[in-house]
């Protein structure tokens, strides 16, 4: 509870006039002012981040953490349990869409087992941090302790902590889980106080009978645990998961050390969401990737005043959004650092 609470106290939101600065360097480059849009908006947030004007992005991470969920005993999933462990072993041979795309953004990939239900052979690459083997049913009492989901937050402070000390300048999260859009649904309902049915998706692409089972095993969870939507500790210990609480550790740390940290989908923002609960000026250093299809992430978007990147239909999770949006970050960058002035290269402005 110690670190979170030294983590939590260290975040302050980004400085105003940073922001203001930056975008009076943009208004002498060569354009128009403001006709970069959005780019323009990014690149001010990414130096008020920072609070530096020169650095690049080029040591980039993204978070994977992989942990199995007990509300799958519902039958709530396409797929079987197992696939969580057989995933994360292609994450550690390369061959999953996170692994093409992050290499493709320059960015490593730490996938850490949070809470597996089996037990994963130790190889390179992998991080076993395991806090227990999944976790409990939510149907029929809390998903974990709040012991649990303490150790959990503090294993993704320390696993972003790590990384820092090694060289961090923007980082990513990304999950694996069978079921965990179950459990982000329940997530999401509880904290912004939604119905079951208006926050619960398809996840993996169930039919419609299975998704009507996934939306009133949603509701009994949040029936039966009755989570205080004023304590984001205690809806994520009720119906989180290992996962979500780890990337909960990761985005406070990354904001509690100036760093960006872009989030992907619908899971990650249910992980977005606790941390902002706990501290909104997390918000500050959060970049949406993009707007999942499923239904209930606009809903957290718009709560937490983001605006997504991207909006391409993606449901996949495991960081996908995020290295595709880390394109778009470094490009807004190099535009506020690389550009050359109207006076630097000689072009007129305009006509007062």
């Amino acid at each position: 509870m110690e670190k979170l609470k030294t983590t939590l106290y260290s975040i302050r939101g980004v400085k105003k006039e940073l922001l203001l600065t930056a975008q009076k360097h943009l208004d002498t480059l060569t354009k128009p002012q403001g006709s970069l849009g959005r780019m323009e908006d990014l690149a001010c947030r990414i130096i008020a981040i920072r609070d530096t004007h020169t650095a690049g992005l080029s040591r980039k991470t993204i978070f994977t953490f992989a942990a199995d969920h007990g509300v799958t005993e519902e039958g709530i999933s396409a797929f079987p349990r197992e696939v969580t462990a057989q995933m994360v072993a292609n994450f550690l041979n390369g061959g999953a869409a996170i692994n093409v795309l992050a290499r493709h953004a320059g960015a490593r990939v730490v996938v850490a087992d949070l809470g597996v239900v089996v037990d994963l052979e130790p190889q390179q690459g992998l991080i076993i941090e395991k806090i227990n083997y999944g976790t409990k049913n939510m149907v029929r009492g809390p998903a974990m302790t709040r012991k649990e989901c303490m150790r959990a937050i503090e294993t993704g402070i320390n696993l972003l902590n790590a990384e820092h000390r090694k060289g961090l300048d923007i980082a990513g999260t990304g999950e694996m889980g069978i079921g965990n859009t179950t459990s982000a649904s329940a997530i999401t309902a509880a904290l912004l106080k939604k119905p079951a049915s208006y926050v619960t998706g398809r996840g993996t692409g169930i039919d419609d009978e299975n998704l009507k089972r996934k939306i009133d095993t949603v509701r009994k969870s949040i029936a039966v645990n009755r989570p205080d939507p004023c304590d984001p500790l205690d809806v994520l210990a009720k119906v989180g998961g290992f996962e979500i609480a780890g990337l909960v550790g990761v985005i406070l740390a990354a904001a509690a050390k100036k760093i960006p940290v872009v989030i992907d989908g619908f899971i990650s923002g249910a992980a977005a969401l606790c941390a902002y609960q706990l501290t909104p000026a997390a918000g500050d250093y959060m970049i949406a990737s993009h707007c999942s299809a499923e239904r209930g992430h606009r809903l957290i978007l718009n709560h937490m005043k983001q605006t997504p990147l991207l909006d391409l239909g993606l449901r996949l999770g495991e960081g996908t959004g995020a290295a595709l949006s880390m394109f778009i970050v470094d490009a807004a960058l190099k535009i506020y650092n690389e550009m050359a002035t109207f006076t630097g290269a000689g072009v007129s402005e305009k006509k007062p």
